[in-house]
């Protein structure tokens, strides 16, 4: 089974000097848990839900006053100040299985699936563990038949 059988190609992405209310949106509105950092038309890094968790807490704040006189607070952070920049991808004809056991090896999430330098996709641990479920129940099936 290959990369590009089970990788996600609708992908959502932001740039380093995007803020990061724009990457705690697509996290919580659009359900996903990585999102690609692009600069340039090249994936320069990946932001997980984990990394937003992580620094979640007390930082320069900018208090907006709205009209009304209502306030909100906006934690001013750019995404390049929290991407992963040391980066691993992999290719959408590459075994799926080699990018299962570089997620495992490196305790990662994700792998932003890259083509002659540009991103074409990203496969996740859900993506391999619903391809693995899949397997495992036609497996069952074939020894199932097997025993009539």
């Amino acid at each position: 089974m290959k990369v590009k059988d089970l990788m996600s190609k609708k992908l959502f992405t932001v740039g380093p000097e995007d803020m990061l209310d724009k990457v705690f949106y697509l996290f919580n509105f659009e359900a996903i848990r990585h999102v690609p950092v692009v600069e340039k038309g090249k994936v320069v890094g990946v932001i997980s839900d984990r990394d937003m968790k992580k620094i979640m807490g007390a930082h320069k704040k900018i208090v907006t006053e709205k009209v009304d006189g209502t306030q909100f607070t906006v934690h001013a952070r750019r995404v390049a100040t929290i991407m992963n920049r040391g980066l691993t991808t992999i290719g959408p004809d590459d075994q799926a299985a080699d990018a299962a056991a570089i997620m495992a090896k490196r305790k990662i999430g994700c792998l932003p699936v890259v083509k002659k330098g540009k991103l074409v996709g990203m496969i996740t641990s859900t993506d391999i563990l619903r391809a693995y479920v899949k397997l495992a129940h036609e497996v069952d099936k074939m020894f199932k038949n097997l025993d009539r």
